[in-house]
């Protein structure tokens, strides 16, 4: 499973999540920051290369919607073990793709300035080498979640992987402008392992975690596509501000921030959490909102974009908390 949440550089990452997959972006850039620090032939700069080919920051947010998910449908007596087991396949399944992913973007990523950097463009990691990475990790992930996870979380992983690497970055990414929305499914892919990990079913609160990093992802990354409008336009990406617009970008953050907070207060509606939740959630809601709505009016596009993103980040920490204590408060 991946956060673009399972996200990346052509389009906006989600959380990947990453994002959980791209969820979180990678975040303007940082695991190129990465690479471009590991200077010279020592082991130290060999494994911060390698090490930055996973995204870490994609990486650790999804993974930190994955264990929100497991924690949120674990309101009892906590499983320790399946919980490592589910985190520690996932964050390897997760790291395996974004390499994958660096490997397949190694074009567009030239062309774009907080990419070209990466390892894998200016050779400091070779094809081969960072498929046969990629090829280990992903294998890794997935020997510990059929070992010690259930049916549902190895199904889950798959596709998330499968939805990231294939649906999104090989094809929607490169073809539509429909690629976030693509890339929004592989990233909300580890929050619903995590809950699956755990509950072992597939029920309202599996839909419900899903739908709410969805929908999270979702202003977030269309944010980005602002702010980054140029480089996705000189690297020919077809996201939505290049293909329709800032105007028509700024109403479709609007729309799906309305979205995901009347999404994000639904768990207590079906008995998951009580009004601590939905209270906090609601004013963090509103706050992102209104920040939302006064972009309508905004001349100053790019400042307000950013704003829309490091909101998006507070967001998602606030989501994978609140879930996590959600069920134990009143």
């Amino acid at each position: 499973m991946a956060v673009r949440s399972f996200s990346d550089p052509g389009q906006p990452d989600h959380l990947d999540v990453s994002t959980i997959f791209d969820g979180t972006t990678h975040l303007d850039g940082k695991d190129s920051a990465l690479a471009a620090r590991a200077t010279g032939s020592s082991w130290r700069a060999s494994v911060l290369r390698y090490y930055s080919l996973t995204k870490p920051r994609v990486l650790y947010g999804n993974v930190l919607t994955a264990a929100a998910g497991f924690l949120f449908a674990s309101p009892g007596a906590l499983d320790w073990f399946l919980f490592l087991a589910v985190c520690i396949g996932t964050t390897l399944v997760i790291g395996s793709a974004c390499v994958l992913n660096n490997v397949l973007d190694r074009d567009i990523d030239t062309l774009m300035a907080r990419t070209k950097k990466r390892a894998t463009v200016t050779g400091g990691v070779g094809a081969r080498n960072a498929l046969i990475y990629s090829a280990l990790l992903g294998l890794g992930g997935m020997a510990v979640l059929v070992a010690w996870t259930n049916t549902l979380v190895v199904f889950v992983g798959l596709a998330g992987f499968l939805a990231y690497v294939v649906l999104y970055g090989m094809l929607s990414k490169r073809l539509s402008i429909h690629g976030t929305l693509v890339g929004s499914v592989s990233g909300a892919a580890p929050i619903l392992g995590g809950y699956v990990g755990a509950s072992n079913e597939l029920d309202a609160g599996a839909a419900l975690v899903f739908l709410i990093l969805f929908f999270w992802q979702l202003p977030a990354f269309y944010s980005i596509s602002i702010y980054r409008q140029q480089e996705y336009a000189r690297a020919k990406v077809p996201v939505i501000s290049v293909v329709r617009g800032i105007a028509n970008t700024k109403v479709q953050i609007l729309v799906y921030t309305a979205v995901f907070v009347a999404v994000s207060l639904l768990p207590q509606l079906f008995g998951y959490t009580g009004w601590f939740y939905t209270a906090l959630m609601a004013v963090l809601g509103a706050g992102w909102l209104v920040l939302a709505v006064r972009g309508l009016r905004t001349t100053d596009n790019d400042r307000w974009a950013r704003l829309m993103f490091r909101y998006s980040l507070i967001m998602m920490f606030a989501i994978s908390a609140l879930l996590t204590v959600g069920p134990r408060l009143p």
